[in-house]
């Protein structure tokens, strides 16, 4: 049986709603988020190439094999980075190279590492745009830059580049902490963490248009070129 304050209570909080509303708590400040973010990116997986068996690998083992070691980049560890159907997929729409006998080799799972992240914001139209004509010249390739060579290659500019970026998002934090100095103090952290979120999205938004552009104006090229040779 309730007693009677907290019914009372519960009036109180009905009522309240009739008028100004609380603003509400978060679980962690500001500056505990940005720590929390500048870790959780320290410590992003990065497959290094000879950490790729060199044996061919039948599917299940793929999946496996680059579920275990994307295990950081997963939102909840209940999710998978990839199934056999996404890369039984890639291979039907040309995105990934064929396997040999039902298996995959080291650049079939360079390959598929790739596309995990290009996937995460693009389409897989676009995604095949930009890995095919790689894979088309460098998967089988007997030249001196081996498919392996390029993967380090894009590695080691990502790893250089990763302080610049840790940079860009504490600039970015510091902005927002500038924002809506007028603004009631109960809605400060709200509209300031909105701002933040904001600041990283149309970050996203440009690169991710003019990753679009790129390959976009590849396109034009390769047309005119067909438009060329027909001539």
């Amino acid at each position: 049986m309730t007693n009677h304050k907290d019914s009372n209570n519960k009036d109180v909080k009905r009522s309240d709603k009739t008028g100004k509303q609380h603003s509400k708590k978060y679980k962690y400040t500001q500056k505990e988020i940005m720590s929390i973010l500048v870790k959780s990116f320290s410590e992003i997986d990065y497959v290094g190439y000879n950490d790729i068996p060199d044996i061919d690998l039948y599917i299940d083992q793929v999946t496996s094999f680059i579920d275990s070691h994307l295990e950081s980049v997963k939102r909840n560890p209940e999710d998978k980075t990839l199934t056999k159907t996404m890369i039984n997929n890639y291979t039907k729409n040309n995105v990934l190279p064929s396997p040999n006998k039902k298996k995959y080799s080291k650049n079939h799972i360079l390959t598929l590492i790739f596309i995990y992240y290009l996937k995460t914001f693009l389409s897989m139209k676009d995604v095949k745009a930009i890995m095919e004509p790689v894979t088309d010249k460098f998967f089988n390739s007997d030249d001196d830059l081996a498919f392996t060579d390029l993967y380090k290659e894009i590695v080691d500019l990502e790893l250089a580049d990763g302080k610049a970026l840790t940079k860009d998002v504490l600039r970015k934090f510091n902005l927002s902490r500038k924002s809506f100095e007028d603004a009631p103090e109960e809605d400060k952290e709200l509209l300031q963490r909105f701002a933040f979120i904001c600041l990283l999205s149309y970050d996203i938004y440009v690169k991710k248009m003019m990753i679009e552009e790129l390959i976009d104006l590849d396109q034009l090229v390769d047309d005119d070129d067909e438009n060329e040779s027909k001539k």
